[in-house]
């Protein structure tokens, strides 16, 4: 049995007891939260050249305390992700995914790994009259750049899989070192960060600390069903692979409906404004449907703009003249069965599909490639949502 299947059945078996080990409510001032997602499952690939078949497991496990302190709540957030052991150390295989490095070299087909430690921090809120101000700082957290990471969004909360969008949006969402400051009135929200710039890594058990030397600012709205958010940032060489600095925009908007019928739908545009590449585009489309208490149906559509053919020439010590980007897209289809009931804890069976519009200049080394998954997905829930409580991603 290999080291990744071993470990995936480790987290199974140690999740299964984590609701009970949860205290029970007594009279402190604190109120406690863990919630954790588990997917373990098949991971297909098909290419041209190259398959994929991996056994692997995307995890996540998140602690949060609240209380209150004098005026206002002081509120600590934690999050770990155990994929330094489930996944390979390049990563999910995944066609046309980029970002981060492994061996020194530019990642291409693979979404990395999230580090151990993806949040740790604390952040303080206090009303003055019709304002509040909110103040945070974290280890490692989520700078005010970007909507909500993918992970946490309700409209794929059913998907394992980053998006290929993902480096264009959210990627900032496991930040070694942030400081932000935000101010809400109403339904508006204004929030400023400042950072460190450089993405994690490839060692994923540690904390990647340095100089902030980054800034992002987030305008957010809202009302009823309805969430946006603008924002943009300005990040110090945040890829080691493609040496410059990076300005990212973002806009987002989703909507959210709960009934017999549920739907949680999202649509969002991400830019990133590198050097010598120029600007690089993605639009996102997520779509998530609920029934009878345990039937999911989810969606994601992709248009995303990448440089892959300089970084295969990067890959295999070529040289490319100038940057040909590719416009690529990708569709994925997928379900999920609920097998309990549970309040706190389900468990459930699903899979996906992905296909991909390929661009001419990339069909001879990808041709009509096809993902496929199948997992298991268990997830769990302690302790009551808070008002205004919510997680740092």
């Amino acid at each position: 049995m290999s080291d990744n299947v071993k470990s995936i059945f480790l987290v199974c078996a140690l999740t299964t007891i984590f609701p009970t080990r949860v205290a029970a409510q007594t009279s402190s001032p604190w109120q406690w939260r863990l919630d954790a997602n588990i997917f373990a499952g098949v991971n297909q690939q098909t290419r041209e050249f190259t398959d994929f078949t991996n056994v692997e497991s995307q995890n996540w496990f998140m602690g949060s305390g609240e209380r209150q302190a004098g005026q206002g709540r002081v509120n600590l957030f934690s999050m770990i992700s155990l994929e330094p052991f489930t996944m390979k150390d390049i990563g999910s295989a995944q066609v046309f995914q980029t970002g981060e490095t492994y061996n020194n070299q530019p990642l291409i087909d693979y979404q990395h790994p999230h580090d151990l430690i993806s949040s740790l921090g604390t952040s303080y809120a206090r009303p003055f009259g019709a304002w509040a101000m909110t103040a945070t700082a974290a280890v490692v957290g989520s700078p005010a750049l970007g909507p909500t990471a993918y992970m946490h969004r309700a409209s794929a909360a059913e998907n394992p899989q980053a998006p290929l969008s993902h480096h264009n949006l959210d990627s900032t969402h496991a930040t070694p070192g942030v400081l932000s400051f935000g101010l809400a009135r109403g339904s508006g929200v204004v929030e400023g960060s400042w950072f460190r710039g450089r993405e994690p890594d490839e060692r994923r058990t540690d904390i990647d600390l340095g100089a902030l030397d980054s800034f992002a600012v987030r305008g957010t709205w809202k009302r009823g069903a309805w969430e946006a958010q603008a924002s943009g940032g300005w990040l110090n060489e945040p890829d080691p692979a493609h040496p410059g600095d990076v300005t990212r925009l973002t806009a987002s908007i989703g909507h959210t409906h709960t009934g017999p019928i549920s739907t949680q739908l999202f649509a969002a545009w991400g830019q990133n404004r590198e050097p010598v590449v120029g600007p690089l585009n993605a639009v996102l489309l997520e779509s998530q449907i609920s029934w009878l208490d345990g039937n999911y149906f989810y969606s994601r559509s992709e248009l995303v703009t990448k440089d892959i053919i300089h970084i295969i020439g990067d890959h295999h010590g070529g040289v490319v003249d100038g940057h040909p980007l590719s416009n690529i897209g990708a569709f994925t289809l997928g379900y999920t069965r609920d097998l309990n009931k549970g309040m706190r804890a389900r468990l459930g069976i699903g899979g996906d599909i992905t296909m991909y519009y390929v661009p001419e200049n990339l069909k001879e080394s990808y041709g009509g490639p096809v993902s496929l998954h199948f997992f298991l997905r268990y997830r769990f829930t302690t302790g009551a949502m808070l008002a205004g409580m919510t997680h740092s991603h």
